[in-house]
């Protein structure tokens, strides 16, 4: 197993940090039913570099402080955390994006969904809504910003030396 070093604890301590302002800064939804955080794009980040993981879930934790539902801060954190451990796994950079935006959808839907109605017999349709607006809003930061980004990393000089090789040569 591969140590955390002095390296990968910058890394997730600047992650934290762009990750929270991001999201509390921008002036576009970034809490609700219809949302859409463009920090999520940076949970593509655990496909290259693992260390990327610990830093993008205290950021989801610290940006979640100022959201209307409190549950978010430990299932919204929860579906970052579950996301960036199943991008570590993904056999291509396709399939990247693909974990943060069913973890959210699944879990921050279930979440929005509950604080809305309870659990009532108005509970299913309101899932079946919040996790199809949350999951389209994962949908075009992680595939479309992420994908940008998961591309554009490799051909940065610097960050290429630090990507691992097996990354690299996968499409």
């Amino acid at each position: 197993m591969r140590r955390f070093t002095t390296k990968d604890l910058t890394l997730a301590a600047v992650l934290a940090a762009v990750y929270a302002a991001l999201t509390v800064l921008l002036p576009i939804p970034q809490f609700g039913p219809v949302q859409c955080r463009l920090a999520e794009a940076l949970t593509v980040l655990p496909f290259f570099f693992p260390a990327a993981t610990p830093g993008l879930v205290v950021g989801c934790f610290i940006a979640n402080l100022f959201s209307p539902y409190p549950l978010d801060i430990l299932c919204g954190t929860l579906a970052t955390l579950l996301a960036c451990l199943l991008t570590q796994r993904m056999p291509s950079r396709w399939l990247a994006p693909l974990p943060p935006v069913l973890c959210n959808a699944l879990i921050v839907g279930a979440e929005i969904a509950w604080f809305q109605t309870g659990f009532t017999a108005a509970f299913p349709a309101a899932y079946a809504f919040n996790a199809l607006t949350v999951g389209a809003g994962e949908l075009a930061a992680c595939y479309i910003l992420g994908s940008v980004l998961i591309s554009a990393l490799p051909q940065v000089a610097p960050l290429r030396a630090l990507i691992p090789e097996r990354r690299l040569a996968r499409p």
